[in-house]
């Protein structure tokens, strides 16, 4: 019995030394993952610190793969997108021969600067640029030298599959991708949030249009030896503009070839006298605010003499003159006697209704600010009124002529599709649509008998009015120097679109009779642009729509007894 208790005795000890050997196994397991764990977390913020100090050291960032929305025209047509490449570098510290190196990588890529790479091979640092963005060509021959110290990146590279179309409104990227003008510049946060970048970014250009604003315009100015010229298609309805052009320009791919002035926007950044287009404001206000009617007369017999100063018509009837008849001869006297009536407060108020006085509020940080004369009295007044002494740029005048014609809402000019058809209700409202009415049939006056006749294309109903304005020099202005301009807008019953040209010295030729006017040289222009146009932007051509009164030369009062 004793030794059965003490055998039991025995076996209960040996459950017990093997149930606590079991539990130390367990316990020295768990403390052996749990130093591994803490070893390896040490060792990982060990490494992390080392490499911040490197990087602290050698203040080199890699380039990290960036991206930008892309950048689409109304139809969805791609302006601006993105492409990968490939960047090289080296590490100093493991070139072998520098020179040796140095010669060969200028001899595949001759565009390098031997002194330059040279010295980056033998500096201390531990990382340095060779070249960014590689051509396949280059990255087949620098992979083609073996080196151990060259190193590849992969980088993004901005590409604009037009070429230089529309560069202006588009702008450029620096090798940082961040934008240096136009859209890229003035929506860079936009373009380069990655909360976007899946998410093109519209614009209200149409790439057909545009192609056919430039064609024109580069043909004209070739023929004319144009210094340069700007020009636009806006919807006059919206504000939205589907071409803008300024010229010279630049390719935005390789931005770097062109000269400085050529990135110049002429047509948002330049600010010019755009001379009789102003008129048309003159007789607007006029009209709208019962100073005149369309059968008003003013003395246009001789020149008009204010103090020392002369003002006379460039196309003199040397007679009385009504108010259709002043608009289109284009009459500087009739337009400053006008104003004389107007009162050149109202002027300036009303100026300042059409977005005049200020620079416009479009998407582009090339913008200019118009040019005011230091006090608006009578004579500054009066050469306004014909569109001297005031400078505005061309989209200031687009927007303030759409004003004219669309009803009377001024709408600021916009490069953002908008799809709101409400925007002309919530415009402001300018003039009353009654002297928006009389402003058509005025403009389309000048296209069918006036100085704009030039620009007339069958079948569309076009109108507008031309500017040819003296350029201003120190004490004056100089005659053999001028901007020739035309704003033309069809259909005239029913207005659509707007399209203005304008040229920087154009040379008279044969062909003009060596005239350099803007009915000589941007009438012929807008027209050429209309027939372009019109039928991608689905004018159809027709006859004289019903209800449309048109207006004919010499103006008499059996023709404009209805108003």
């Amino acid at each position: 019995m004793e030794q059965a208790a003490v055998r039991k005795l025995d076996g209960k000890r040996r459950e017990g030394l093997q149930m606590a050997r079991q539990r130390l196994i367990g316990a020295l397991v768990i403390f052996a993952v749990c130093f591994s764990f803490l070893a390896l977390r040490a060792l990982d913020l060990g490494l992390a610190m080392e490499l911040v100090e490197v990087t602290k050291r050698d203040r080199t960032v890699l380039p990290q793969l960036a991206s930008r929305s892309e950048i689409i025209d109304r139809n969805g047509v791609v302006l601006a997108t993105n492409m990968e490449m490939q960047s090289l570098s080296a590490d100093p510290r493991q070139v072998k021969d520098a020179a040796e190196l140095t010669d060969r990588l200028v001899k595949v890529m001759p565009d390098l600067n031997y002194n330059q790479i040279y010295n980056r091979l033998t500096s201390s640092a531990k990382f340095v640029w060779i070249k960014r963005q590689l051509t396949p060509e280059e990255v087949y021959n620098a992979n083609a030298i073996g080196d151990p110290a060259l190193q590849f990146h992969k980088e993004e590279k901005r590409v604009y599959p037009k070429g230089a179309l529309a560069a202006h409104v588009l702008g450029y990227v620096g090798v940082d991708r961040n934008g240096l003008g136009g859209i890229e510049r003035y929506m860079n946060d936009r373009l380069s949030d990655e909360a976007y970048i899946e998410e093109p970014y519209q614009l209200s250009l149409d790439v057909r249009i545009q192609h056919a604003l430039e064609d024109e315009m580069m043909a004209t100015m070739q023929k004319h030896e144009a210094l340069g010229g700007a020009g636009l298609v806006m919807d006059v309805r919206t504000g939205e503009v589907l071409a803008m052009a300024s010229l010279p320009d630049f390719d935005p791919n390789n931005a770097s070839a062109s000269p400085k002035s050529h990135f110049f926007n002429r047509a948002t950044q330049g600010v010019y006298e755009l001379g009789s287009t102003f008129k048309t404001f003159t007789v607007a206000q006029g009209l709208d605010d019962g100073t005149i009617t369309l059968n008003s007369r003013y003395d246009a017999t001789e020149p008009l003499r204010i103090g020392r100063f002369r003002i006379h018509d460039d196309h003199p009837q040397k007679r009385w003159l009504n108010v259709p008849e002043i608009y289109a001869y284009s009459s500087n006297i009739g337009a400053a006697r006008i104003v004389d009536d107007i009162g050149y407060d109202e002027q300036q108020m009303f100026m300042r209704d059409l977005g005049l006085l200020s620079p416009a509020s479009i998407e582009l940080s090339e913008v200019g600010a118009p040019l005011l004369p230091e006090r608006w009295s009578r004579v500054q007044g009066m050469t306004i009124s014909y569109g001297h002494g005031l400078a505005v740029s061309p989209v200031q005048l687009g927007s303030a002529i759409a004003s004219m014609v669309n009803g009377g809402f001024h709408n600021p000019a916009t490069l953002v599709r908008n799809d709101d058809n409400q925007q002309l209700v919530q415009a402001k409202q300018v003039i009353s649509s009654k002297t928006s009415a009389q402003i058509r049939r005025l403009m389309r006056l000048v296209v069918e008998e006036g100085t704009g006749s030039q620009a007339d294309v069958a079948g569309y109903l076009v109108g507008g009015k031309t500017g040819t304005a003296e350029k201003s020099v120190a004490g004056g202005y100089n005659e053999k120097a001028v901007m020739a301009s035309f704003v033309g807008v069809f259909p005239m019953d029913d207005p659509r679109y707007l399209v203005f040209t304008i040229f920087d010295e154009p040379k008279g030729t044969k062909d003009t009779f060596n005239f350099v006017g803007g009915g000589w040289v941007s009438a012929p222009t807008v027209g050429r642009v209309i027939a372009r146009i019109a039928p991608m932007l689905g004018v159809k051509p027709r006859q004289k729509p019903k209800g449309f009164q048109t207006l004919s030369l010499p103006v008499v009062e059996e023709n404009l007894s209805h108003e």
